[in-house]
């Protein structure tokens, strides 16, 4: 069979997933087009939950897509040994996300705090329908919870290769909400000067601690 230059193009295209997504509105009223789902597991990464990637419930807008993977294999170098997980984003269509009250146009990422366990050992945060998927873990104020502590250094790592690499694809790191009281554990790793410069964190308390969690919101042009 043979087949015209176009259909060729219409069949790579199809296949390797390049379409562009288009974001409509705000974060917190707006919409998608084209989202892209984010793959569910990487050699150092994985998603919170298996039924939420089966519900759609992990896409987001192609651009940063490019950004959170190329964060993750820079993370490979960066922080060797470090696993990492991500939380909730967003629909294939973007809009009404609940319960959160913005992941409505593909800009936004939950990402669960990388922990260390009794042993100084890397491992992911637990998620489980118990624990409403990671999201209702409560960390003290020393970023405590149970055998399990935050990895501060490897956290702040991430937020360092997030940046770098919105930067390389023409974005930005919009916004970062993260408890307040446990953002100076941050700024005290050896990563702490570069965020203080680079990167805007939300000091004001949210409707919800973001203890377990931190959110970003990404600075890419959408149409009204």
């Amino acid at each position: 069979m043979r087949y015209s230059l176009w259909m060729i193009f219409l069949l790579l295209h199809s296949q390797l997933g390049i379409s562009e997504s288009t974001c409509y509105g705000t974060t917190a009223r707006g919409r998608l087009e084209r989202g892209v789902q984010l793959p569910g597991k990487g050699r150092n990464f994985a998603s919170y939950s298996k039924v939420a990637e089966m519900l759609g419930r992990n896409f987001v807008h192609s651009t940063v897509r490019k950004i959170v993977i190329a964060a993750y294999k820079d993370l490979e170098a960066r922080q060797p040994g470090k696993v990492f997980r991500y939380g909730e984003t967003g629909f294939r269509r973007g809009g009404r996300f609940r319960p959160h009250k913005t992941h409505q146009n593909g800009l936004s990422v939950d990402f669960m705090v990388p922990v260390l366990d009794r042993r100084s050992r890397s491992v992911y945060l637990p998620s489980s329908y118990s624990n409403r998927f990671g999201y209702a873990i409560e960390f003290d104020r020393h970023g405590r919870s149970g055998g399990y502590r935050i990895d501060f250094t490897a956290m702040a790592a991430h937020l360092v290769s997030l940046d770098r690499a919105a930067r390389a694809h023409g974005a930005r790191l919009w916004r970062v909400i993260f408890d307040p009281a446990l953002q100076p554990y941050l700024l005290n790793t050896k990563y702490g000067a570069y965020l203080k410069s680079r990167i805007r964190f939300s000091t004001k308390r949210s409707w919800v601690r973001h203890d377990e969690h931190y959110h970003v919101d990404f600075a890419i042009r959408c149409r009204k």
